[in-house]
C-alpha cells in the first residue's frame, strides 16, 4: 500500500538508500520499521535447504513490504533485497502503529491490501496443487493483469525473467521456458525477442 510520503515524514520516517542486492532485512529477524518503496525494485524471498530462492513478491515503488510482524510481533517471514539501488522510507514500529491508530481510513486500506495478499498466496497454492505448469503461469499472469502489477499497463510485457516466474511458482526455470514456449505455439501468449506478452 502507498501512505502518503508526506503523512510519514510527519510522523518522523526517514529514507533510506539501498544497494543492489543489500539485504534490507532477514527472515527471522526482528521488525523494527514500517518500510514503503520510493523507488527502485525489490525482492521479498526464502532460501530453501539447497540454497535455492523462493520468490515471495516482487515490490514496485509505492508499495509496503515485510508488514506481518507489525502487527504479530513474530520474527520477519522472508528475507528482502534491493534488485538495484534503491530508495525506502521506513517509519518506527511503534510510531506506525500510532499512526493507523489515529487514522482509522488509512488503517483499512492497509488491511486491504493484506487480505489481497494473502488471497494471492492462496492462488499459487491453489495452482500448484493442479500440477499444472500452464495453468499456473496462465493465472499469475491474469492476477498480474488484474492488479497492474509485474506487468507494463501499455504493451502487457511481463516484467519478471523466467527464472523470477520459477522461483515464485517454485517450478523449475526449465519447466518455465518449454511452458511459455508451448503458450507461445498456442497463441495463448506473445514472445518476442525473449520478452513474454500476455
Amino acid at each position: 500500500m502507498t501512505i502518503d510520503i508526506n503523512t510519514l515524514l510527519a510522523w518522523g520516517a526517514t529514507y533510506k538508500k539501498v544497494s543492489k542486492d543489500e539485504v534490507i532485512f532477514n527472515e527471522g529477524g526482528h521488525c523494527s520499521f514500517y518500510h514503503q518503496l520510493v523507488s527502485g525494485s525489490v525482492r521479498w524471498i526464502n532460501i530453501n535447504d539447497e540454497g535455492k530462492e523462493i520468490l515471495q513478491l516482487m515490490v514496485e515503488p509505492g508499495e509496503s513490504f515485510g508488514d506481518l510482524p507489525l502487527f504479530d510481533d513474530a520474527p520477519y517471514a522472508a528475507t528482502s533485497l534491493a534488485n538495484e539501488d534503491s530508495v525506502i522510507i521506513r517509519l518506527n514500529k511503534t510510531t506506525f502503529l500510532q499512526l493507523l491508530k489515529d487514522n482509522p481510513e488509512i488503517h483499512f486500506v492497509f488491511s486491504r491490501i493484506l487480505c489481497e495478499n494473502i488471497r494471492f498466496k492462496f492462488l499459487i497454492v491453489k495452482a500448484l496443487a493442479e500440477h499444472n505448469p500452464e495453468k499456473a503461469i496462465a493465472e499469475l499472469f491474469n492476477y498480474f493483469k488484474q492488479k497492474k502489477k509485474n506487468i507494463c499497463t501499455k504493451c502487457n510485457k511481463v516484467k519478471l525473467t523466467r527464472q523470477q516466474i520459477a522461483d515464485m511458482l517454485g517450478l523449475r526455470v526449465e519447466t518455465i521456458i518449454r511452458t511459455i514456449r508451448a503458450m507461445h505455439e498456442k497463441g495463448d501468449l506473445l514472445v518476442d525477442k525473449g520478452k513474454v506478452y500476455c
